[in-house]
């Protein structure tokens, strides 16, 4: 991308590992580096070989934020740009990737950062890790989605806390708000996000997506509204190659070998 930085692609098996890679720069978003990520996330959608994602950090950090100049157009517009195919980082702009992310943070995590992670599912963050939600401290505000999604995760008085005055925080104060699931030494957060992600790539696929979709039904349309499609949405799955795989895995005392059909 001719110094505006790159997004890394690897396939480990059912995982897909992206990277954020433009270390020289601290990893700062170039509007170019945004749209990369919006199209590997449409690939990681797409491929139903692939059924988890790991988002990480090439370098000391995970990101110093948005490189702003190039974004003054983007940010005056009505969305955040998604690449044709691919699907939205914050999952609030258009598609949002259906498969479950792991997501690992090292050194500085500021402002997109921490609006990417909103949108992951599973957190593991090195001790060294730097959380701020700056922009109250540039004269703007987050529209990333952690207005949206910071209160749910932590409480309102802790979102409010961080949100309002721009503070950093800490691993462990992460970790204590329940932002992030883990806290680990600086150089394993990559590791340790791999070994949860190769666990969740492990189990029934379809089912995998099912809870997801379900448990995020629940936070945009409320718990009675997502009730009423436990059942009817569970139909599909008892028809599938991969129940019966589970029932015979369990009766065979074995470890399932499940394909996603």
């Amino acid at each position: 991308m001719d110094g505006k930085g790159n997004i890394s692609t690897e396939r480990r098996g059912h995982l897909f590992l992206i990277g954020i890679d433009r270390p020289d720069k601290r990893n700062a978003f170039s509007l170019d580096m945004y749209m990369a990520l919006s199209r590997v996330f449409g690939e990681l959608d797409d491929d139903d070989e692939l059924r988890c994602g790991v988002l990480f950090a090439h370098g000391d950090h995970f990101t110093a934020g948005l490189d702003l100049p190039e974004w003054t157009g983007a940010l005056a517009g009505n969305g955040l740009p998604v690449s044709d195919g691919g699907a939205c980082p914050m999952g609030l702009y258009g598609r949002r990737v259906t498969k479950p992310l792991v997501f690992a943070a090292q050194g500085l995590c500021l402002t997109i950062g921490i609006e990417l992670m909103l949108a992951t599912d599973i957190r593991v963050a090195a001790r060294d890790t730097r959380f701020g939600q700056i922009e109250v401290k540039r004269g703007i505000y987050p529209v990333g989605g952690t207005t949206l999604r910071l209160a749910r995760e932590i409480g309102w008085g802790n979102a409010m806390r961080y949100l309002l005055t721009g503070d950093e925080f800490s691993a462990d104060e992460a970790f204590r708000m329940g932002l992030v699931q883990e806290v680990v030494e600086p150089g394993a957060q990559l590791d340790r996000a791999v070994d949860i992600a190769q666990t969740v790539a492990r189990q029934a696929p379809l089912g995998v997506r099912a809870t997801l979709a379900s448990a995020r039904l629940d936070q945009e349309v409320g718990e009675s509204a997502a009730a009423r499609r436990l059942l009817p949405d569970l139909q599909p799955l008892l028809a599938s190659e991969d129940v019966q795989e589970g029932i015979a895995s369990f009766m065979e005392r074995r470890e399932a070998r499940f394909k996603g059909r």
